[in-house]
């Protein structure tokens, strides 16, 4: 039986099935490696849809190297230059990314724009032309997705998201690595997130699509993904063999999943609308009689910061199903794979071509 691709009706609450057709996922050999790796020396990264499903499994297989294989890479990008243009307060994702150019031999230089947004000062354009002649690669954290997507058109040089109000694709792709070495491929994976369709949601749905995994998401009544992330997941999963399921009932969501997922109710920039949207999500809280559904050695993510005892209870962040730390550690592997794909510095390690650990069986 052909694998299905689920979507939520717009005009009810019935689901829409529409067939698909199951691609070969993965890197296949040494030249199809090679090929994917040229064709992303120089190129942006603004969002997962800017990646093929062979370049996102490049990404990956050279992710896994680099973090079995760190002494291979010392040296892959002497003398590059990174800034990181940060309007948002950051841990992971700045250290992650400044222990990863380091650790790759180039350098880091952060600049702190919380207090004057990209833009305010200087233009956009401007600030491109001036960067783009000493840097040798631009890392924006901001609240615009205009703002990344405008630099990048500006800049010479590769420009990475992140975090943006669309997308957070750095996350993303640590995060289908770390399932990876959880359960040793993605391809018929059943992940769930339950939560707000915010920015991180975005980006997971189409790491899903690309990777051939079942992606269901629940969310509450008006706070479900944007319906242009959802249209292009589904095209990416029709390809691959995976599938997107809308649903507002997070048990359903929940019943049967490898892997649960949640984010903070209110994101950055919308701490406003707190105390409005903490009741709509108490349902939706992850905690031990949710995760009970799933199955028994599913595991839980969070790309953190969490709201301990709000969208996640202590008990379950903390418990044995918890990997959210291996996650953020994987957050520095799996941007040094980026770096090392968009500078030009990849190789492929013949004994790193398996990833993760042999992938069990699932119903």
């Amino acid at each position: 039986m052909g694998s299905k691709t689920v979507i939520m009706n717009s005009r009810s609450d019935e689901d829409t099935i529409v067939p698909n057709a199951k691609s070969t996922l993965g890197i296949q050999s040494d030249v199809s490696f090679s090929e994917a790796s040229k064709r992303l020396i120089g190129r942006d990264l603004c969002s997962i849809a800017d990646l093929s499903v062979q370049e996102m499994a490049a990404i990956m297989e050279l992710a896994h190297a680099v973090k079995n294989h760190p002494e291979d890479f010392r040296h892959a990008l002497d003398a590059r230059q990174m800034v990181l243009f940060f309007e948002k307060a950051s841990l992971r994702t700045r250290l992650t990314f400044e222990a990863a150019i380091n650790t790759l031999g180039g350098n880091a230089i952060f600049v702190d724009q919380t207090q004057s947004p990209l833009g305010e000062r200087e233009s956009l354009p401007d600030m491109a032309h001036n960067v783009e002649r000493w840097m040798s690669i631009m890392v924006l954290r901001t609240y615009s997705h205009d703002t990344i997507t405008e630099m990048a058109a500006c800049s010479k040089i590769p420009v990475i998201n992140a975090l943006s109000d669309y997308e957070h694709p750095c996350q993303a792709i640590a995060d289908f690595f770390t399932l990876e070495e959880k359960f040793g491929s993605c391809e018929g994976l059943h992940f769930t997130y339950v939560g707000d369709g915010n920015n991180v949601c975005h980006s997971l749905m189409l790491t899903a699509a690309q990777l051939g995994t079942h992606c269901t998401v629940a969310t509450p009544k008006g706070f479900q993904p944007k319906l242009d992330i959802i249209h292009k997941a589904i095209e990416i999963a029709e390809s691959t063999g995976g599938s997107i399921t809308l649903t507002q009932d997070p048990i359903k969501a929940v019943t049967g999943a490898d892997a649960v997922y949640t984010d903070v109710c209110t994101s950055m920039g919308f701490e406003h609308e707190a105390t409005k949207r903490a009741p709509i999500f108490k349902p939706y809280q992850v905690n031990e009689a949710l995760m009970s559904h799933a199955q028994q050695d599913a595991v839980f993510m969070h790309c953190l910061p969490a709201h301990r005892n709000a969208e996640v209870t202590d008990a379950v962040l903390d418990g044995p199903q918890s990997v959210v730390f291996d996650q953020a550690e994987n957050r520095m592997h799996a941007q040094k794979a980026l770096l090392l794909m968009l500078l030009g510095g990849a190789k492929r390690i013949s004994n790193s071509r398996s990833r993760g650990i042999q992938a069990r069986k699932r119903s």
